[in-house]
């Protein structure tokens, strides 16, 4: 009797996961399904996408199908939740995905709650409509609160007849508990060959109205970023956007504050940087300059007490610490203007 290979191809546009794609193919082949699976690796390598294919293969019993991958990809499949963390908003809970759209203010983290994690249970206990199961996936599945971690791990003892996906960054942070339930699909950073492959793939961003064709090629990436990335397309792609969202002349400011000898910047430009970045940029965004101003600085000057007291600032801000304060204090010392 002839085997049939496994359903690789549909994961022909995963790239650079060959242990995952082995992994999820050999499943769907054999169809002995995990009632959870913990897909686990970097930001930005892939998972999201693999989960996607996978389930494109339980829903069309192992092989690919556009239909369902279009309402996979839209979201609109009556047998799929897809769960992400959210902010809390006058009452409402906002997931990630439309937080800046909606204009939410992003002070805090964001969360997956209790009562998500309870609607996962209630989804999971329906019958399907289409698919041959009850399909969720919690993305960020690390960002829960004890009682949601809690709530989690109760319906993975008691699964039912449905399939759950967690994507974890941080599967460390899960209760061991949790990660005992699932089986493990393992994402790795990409080679340096298979991030330009994947970054070949990406459509061009969309030009405005008003746009300038002359000046239509993007500009340079500064080389911090692809160290950032790490090995990850997502994230690359991802700082691109925050560093061209940075206002104009803020990052030259930061890189002169401190490369020169100190004593060279003034009290009143080092408290002018601060008002400038705590106003203009959320703390997220905050934190994320801060993580490109530390690699510039360490690459033009080691010096582990300049990093240590960025470090203090880093913690200061994910602390909820007045932003412009925190910045204060910290670039009046680095500065040497104090």
């Amino acid at each position: 009797m002839t085997v049939a290979a496994p359903p690789t191809a549909l994961f022909v546009d995963l790239v650079g996961q060959g242990q995952a794609v082995a992994l999820l193919a050999a499943a769907l082949q054999q169809q002995r399904l995990a009632p959870a699976y913990l897909f686990s690796g970097p930001d930005g390598v892939g998972r999201r996408l693999g989960a996607l294919r996978f389930l494109e293969g339980v829903v069309a019993g192992g092989s690919g199908d556009p239909a369902v991958r279009r309402r996979l990809q839209a979201g609109n499949h009556p047998d799929l939740l897809w769960v992400e963390p959210t902010y809390s908003d006058k009452g409402q809970l906002v997931p990630v995905s439309q937080a800046a759209a909606a204009g939410i203010s992003r002070k805090a983290p964001p969360q997956l709650r209790l009562e998500q994690v309870r609607g996962v249970s209630q989804f999971l206990a329906r019958r399907p409509v289409e698919a041959p199961r009850c399909l969720v996936v919690i993305e960020a599945v690390e960002a829960m609160a004890e009682g949601a971690a809690n709530a989690l791990l109760k319906t993975l003892e008691e699964p039912g007849d449905g399939l759950l996906i967690l994507l974890s960054a941080a599967p460390d942070r899960l209760l061991s508990t949790i990660r005992s339930r699932c089986q493990t699909i393992p994402f790795a950073r990409l080679s340096a060959d298979d991030l330009e492959l994947v970054l070949s793939r990406v459509p061009p961003q969309p030009q405005g109205p008003e746009a300038d064709p002359e000046a239509a090629d993007p500009p340079a990436d500064p080389p911090e970023l692809r160290e950032l990335a790490a090995g990850s397309p997502g994230a690359l792609l991802e700082h691109r956007r925050q560093w061209r969202a940075l206002p104009e002349q803020l990052p030259q400011r930061c890189g002169a504050l401190l490369t020169g000898p100190q004593g060279r910047v003034s009290p009143q430009e080092a408290l002018a940087l601060a008002r400038d970045l705590s106003e203009a940029l959320e703390v997220e965004e905050q934190l994320w300059l801060l993580d490109w101003w530390q690699l510039r600085l360490w690459r033009q000057r080691p010096d582990p007490a300049q990093q240590r007291r960025l470090e203090t600032l880093r913690r200061q801000l994910r602390a909820y610490v007045q932003p412009r304060l925190a910045w204060e204090v910290a670039l009046l010392e680095l500065s040497g203007a104090v």
